[in-house]
């Protein structure tokens, strides 16, 4: 593991708390006008019966599946992320890395529908984890990333690299964290070299914002890995 991904790892565990509050409070508007929502109806494009929430953070997603009437299963490498996902009502909950998921070290079950990633895959090297949930798959089944848009956040770097989220103008006691950006083709990239298709792309974008507010990827296995 890298020097960026052992701080990123940290920093999360340092902003948990805080992530929890701007969550649930309401404060990250994207969230509220649009993302969240495009997350929600992408999902249920699909009509799963069961759903495997990768990086579910404190369970959001997960208890907005609950009330449509779909199975939701969560994982997180946080704990105090994990407490709190629980204690709200979302179940079950699995505390483990990527890094163990990827080895198999933490049984989160197989069978799924589909598998999301909301804002979640910030780290460098996803191709072993993105592999590694496709072998949780039903036949048939799909994965949905959310992601910051590459074009409307290069600020005019737009080549794959490490970067750093300050949470400028986010209230509570927040740590630097570096995430990892990639340009669209290197999400293409890495969709296909861990044994993905893309079948969907959308954009986001508040009818106000000249920019879209996120990357929104579907994606299948691909004929070859069924």
């Amino acid at each position: 593991m890298s020097s960026s991904e052992t701080t990123l790892l940290q920093s999360w565990h340092h902003n948990a708390q805080s992530w929890i509050e701007a969550i649930r409070t309401g404060a990250i508007e994207s969230r509220l006008t649009v993302t969240d929502q495009a997350m929600l109806l992408a999902v249920q494009s699909r009509q799963p019966e069961r759903v495997l929430d990768l990086g579910c953070g404190e369970g959001w997603l997960l208890r907005a599946l609950a009330e449509r009437g779909i199975e939701a299963v969560g994982v997180d490498g946080d704990a105090t992320l994990v407490e709190a996902a629980r204690a709200a009502g979302s179940s079950p909950v699995h505390l483990a890395s990527y890094e163990a998921l990827v080895e198999s070290k933490v049984d989160v079950g197989n069978g799924y529908d589909l598998i999301c990633a909301n804002f979640a895959l910030l780290h460098q090297d996803i191709i072993p984890l993105l592999a590694a949930m496709s072998a949780r798959l039903s036949p048939g089944g799909a994965l949905v990333v959310q992601t910051l848009h590459p074009w409307t956040v290069a600020a005019g770097d737009y080549q794959d690299g490490w970067r750093e989220e300050t949470f400028d103008g986010f209230k509570g006691q927040w740590r630097t964290m570096p995430w990892y950006f990639r340009t669209l083709s290197s999400w293409f990239n890495a969709l296909d070299m861990a044994g993905f298709r893309l079948v969907g792309l959308q954009e986001p974008q508040h009818p106000q914002s000249p920019v879209p507010q996120s990357l929104l990827l579907m994606a299948e296995q691909s004929p070859s890995r069924r």
